[in-house]
């Protein structure tokens, strides 16, 4: 009854077509989970998300959940995370991600999760970091410990031209650094973010993390433009 009446002036809806969700539906509705398209990578350990990394990123394993196109689902779903603040889209892909990596062996060494950085500036305009939820469900599901205090982005966001252009570079990595890195050492660490583009940004996370004491290196996303 109280649900009825809640939904009645508060009617959730789904974040992938804006239509209203039913009782048994969250965040995203059932015609839309259908069409949204999964990656698979997580089965694949030479997948096209650890190809954008090779010669730039050692790595042990790579994964996408879904694929990214302009002006599809997945772009409008991502949006509504980032831009309309629907944070618990974060969780639910990170949870989605949790159950196809329930039956993969690559990931089930990881120690810690650690999520890309916003700026102290973007984090307080949005509010939230878009990949914590999914950051903490992974961790929770491979029994890894979520740690968000050690990489941290010292410089605000630099325009996607130059990004491209210092990421050439390596010098994307200055935007970046390390506190408290004893937390990190001797760890297999899965750095999380919600797209992988360029690569670029996850190069710069990366390679930061790596230069701590006898670390491993994953990579997650919710993500990969196709």
């Amino acid at each position: 009854m109280f649900h009825d009446l809640l939904n009645l002036f508060y009617p959730q809806i789904c974040n992938c077509c804006d239509k209203p969700l039913l009782k048994h539906e969250a965040v995203i509705c059932t015609l839309c989970l259908h069409q949204l398209p999964l990656t698979g990578y997580h089965n694949d350990n030479e997948n096209a998300t650890k190809k954008v990394f090779d010669a730039r990123l050692s790595l042990e394993n790579a994964t996408s959940l879904l694929y990214f196109g302009k002006k599809g689902l997945v772009q409008y779903l991502i949006h509504n995370l980032k831009y309309r603040k629907q944070e618990e889209v974060s969780a639910f892909l990170g949870r989605w991600l949790s159950e196809e990596l329930a039956y993969c062996s690559n990931f089930r060494e990881v120690d810690c999760v650690v999520p890309v950085p916003l700026h102290r500036k973007k984090l307080k305009t949005r509010g939230f970091n878009q990949v914590a939820g999914f950051g903490k469900e992974l961790a929770s599901s491979l029994n890894a410990t979520y740690i968000d205090d050690v990489l941290v982005k010292k410089s605000s966001s630099l325009t996607q031209t130059l990004k491209k252009r210092v990421g050439r570079w390596g010098m994307l990595e200055e935007t970046f650094m390390l506190k408290n890195r004893q937390k990190l050492e001797n760890r297999h660490i899965l750095l999380v973010d919600d797209l992988v583009t360029t690569g670029a940004t996850l190069e710069a996370c990366g390679n930061k993390l790596l230069t701590i004491k006898n670390t491993k290196l994953s990579i997650a996303t919710m993500a990969i433009t196709h």
